[in-house]
């Protein structure tokens, strides 16, 4: 069976579900049955009200109300065929089967329209996702890469974490962060982030001079949303940056009171600790800061994993904290989609499905094949 002419007038596919309408259906027939043959004293039809409850779970609010009109049809026939007219007692059941109809109906209407709302959050979640968050390639120059977002909220696709990448003059810049905050409030200040970086990536000759400029930024416009929202708190986000030139088997890092970059290499995880705990960009009015530039060594199949506080602040039932580096351990050696998409799975199991803040992970692997992207 193809499809099927619905009670809201237009054809929709035929679902396992509506081999389910025999339940409230069957209900009803077998009700009315057995009311009309048991004894004087034994009234079932009460037990109609059901039929509309049960459909509650199968269908709309007209499919609700047509299997209502059948309950009370039913109702109707075991009044006159028990007594051949309609008692007092048979009204008032009548009476209250339509009006129980009518509020399930209601309910299920509301419920509906919730449902079309959540979906066209999720509808402008998503578009909102792809133009913000715009997914990384594959390969960039010498490097393999892979990334993951998680957000916290479930309406939500994205949220404060970000993630970006530009190829220029012969390497390649990254950059990862989190905006205080979560969810759909942080969505602009994590724009005004990625649409500088993205713009001044290609301007500036080297690294510190780059996140001068995106402290500078993001400083002035941060500063303008608070006046204009009226915020009385300091706005700020945390971000490392990472410079990986095609032709030098090294890292340049500016960390900027973000949760330090591991490298894993043979079996070991190390953290990418600098000399220099740089401010929060968005602060440096605040702190003097010269945003030096710490170099490390990034052989080949090395692989350099950037993240947020969302996955390492992930907690399970008993409220500790996910183990990033040691769980890192078993993955090493894998490429960047692999770990990527095995270590999403271990952070929701260790979560329970949901997360408490949002997460973000770039894998970036240095390979010795030519570079696909120029």
């Amino acid at each position: 069976m193809g499809s099927e002419q619905s009670l809201w007038g237009t054809a929709r596919p035929w679902q396992p579900r509506h081999a389910l309408l025999a339940l409230p259906l069957g209900l009803v027939v077998a009700v009315m049955v057995v009311d009309i043959l048991a004894p004087p004293d034994v009234h079932l039809g009460p037990v109609l009200v059901a039929a509309p409850a049960v459909t509650a779970a199968l269908g709309g609010p007209r499919l609700v109300v047509a299997v209502g009109v059948v309950a009370t049809a039913a109702q109707l026939a075991i009044g006159v065929t028990r007594r051949g007219w309609l008692t007092l007692n048979h009204e008032m059941q009548i009476l209250a089967l339509a009006l129980v109809t009518v509020v399930i109906a209601v309910f299920v209407s509301s419920r509906e329209r919730q449902q079309r709302e959540m979906t066209q959050i999720r509808t402008v979640s998503e578009a909102v996702q792809r133009v913000l968050l715009r997914p990384l390639p594959a390969r960039l120059g010498p490097l393999r890469v892979a990334s993951v977002y998680l957000a916290a909220e479930e309406e939500a696709q994205v949220g404060g974490d970000l993630f970006a990448a530009a190829r220029t003059s012969g390497r390649t810049r990254a950059i990862i962060g989190d905006v205080r905050g979560k969810g759909l409030s942080s969505v602009s200040d994590a724009a005004l982030l990625l649409g500088a970086f993205r713009e001044a990536a290609y301007q500036h000759e080297d690294l510190s001079s780059l996140v001068r400029y995106l402290e500078h930024s993001v400083s002035r416009d941060l500063h303008e949303l608070t006046d204009t929202d009226g915020g009385g708190e300091e706005d700020f986000i945390t971000a490392a940056l990472v410079e990986l030139p095609d032709d030098e088997a090294l890292i340049r890092l500016v960390n900027c009171g973000h949760p330090p970059p591991l490298l894993l290499r043979g079996r070991s995880v190390t953290p990418l600790l600098p000399h220099v705990q740089e401010a929060p960009l968005g602060l440096g009015e605040f702190v003097s800061s010269a945003y030096h530039a710490d170099t490390f060594l990034l052989e080949e199949d090395d692989l350099l994993l950037l993240y947020t506080d969302g996955v390492i602040e992930a907690r399970d039932e008993a409220g500790a904290f996910y183990p990033l580096a040691e769980r890192l351990t078993r993955w090493v050696g894998q490429d960047p989609d692999t770990l990527v998409r095995r270590l999403k799975g271990d952070l929701l199991a260790h979560s329970g499905g949901s997360l408490g803040d949002d997460a973000a992970v770039v894998a970036l692997q240095r390979t010795a094949g030519p570079a696909d992207i120029p």
